[in-house]
């Protein structure tokens, strides 16, 4: 007679995340959640230490299902390359796809390239083009040291995983909760309609100001990515100078 087990299979398994945020049953709060906090103050401290010398990171994002004969995958890893020859430190989600690629560029530039993965109910190895790996339990934790450790945001073509990684940092922009960098989408034909409709619709609507706009860059070249970068962190240091100068 064939033995019953109830043991799940790996995909079913909860994250710490689905266990975080599932609803706590009778007396479950007593015996869960209080403790996690432990573990989730711990991601934060290793997160914290392992990209404390990170001063220069620029964080780029898009789409895992991205293979490498495409072309933004191709124009994802001459940017992570490009940005590493001019002393930036790449960072992603350390995935498959466009964070392959980046890393890839930055990786084969002999530059810094580091990837916060992620633990997911599916596998996501960390991609082999990566000088240092961290993985992360929580989403939360995760997009905190992509914002902290970032001086500029790349957005290639992707899912609601990079729309919630755009949208977060414009929120955070916008509120002035950290210093205005560049964010810059990559992919004029995929980012279009959407621009189209916070110009015509969320502008029109008054739900943001026409100075909100100018937070995002579109462009289609490697290239003016770093420009873009380079600029901002050259006002951010005329800035730093003349606040120096008038104490």
């Amino acid at each position: 007679m064939a033995e019953i087990t109830d043991k799940k299979h790996p995909s079913e398994e909860l994250t710490q995340d689905e266990q975080l945020l599932k609803s706590p049953k009778r007396d479950d709060f007593t015996h869960t959640d209080t403790w996690r906090v432990f573990r989730i103050m711990g991601e934060f401290v290793e997160g914290f230490d392992e990209l404390a010398a990170t001063t220069r990171g620029v964080s780029v994002f898009g789409s895992a299902r991205t293979p490498p004969d495409n072309l933004y995958y191709k124009a994802a890893q001459e940017t992570g390359a490009l940005l590493a020859n001019a002393g930036y430190a790449v960072i992603t989600g350390g995935g498959p796809g466009i964070m392959e690629a980046a890393n890839r560029g930055a990786f084969e530039a002999k530059g810094v390239s580091i990837g916060c993965n992620i633990e997911l109910p599916f596998e996501q190895d960390p991609n082999r083009y990566q000088t240092r790996t961290l993985v992360f339990r929580y989403f939360f934790v995760r997009k905190t040291m992509f914002v902290k450790y970032s001086t500029a945001f790349v957005i290639f073509p992707g899912g609601f995983g990079t729309l919630d990684e755009l949208f977060e940092a414009l929120t955070l922009i916008q509120t002035k909760k950290i210093k205005n960098f560049p964010v810059v989408l990559f992919g004029s034909d995929y980012w279009r309609g959407m621009l189209g409709w916070i110009k015509e619709t969320m502008l029109t609507g008054g739900n943001i100001d026409e100075a909100d706009l100018t937070l995002l860059h579109l462009t289609d070249s490697p290239t003016e990515v770093v420009e873009i970068v380079n600029a901002r962190q050259n006002s951010l240091r005329a800035l730093d100078t003349s606040a120096a100068s008038d104490l």
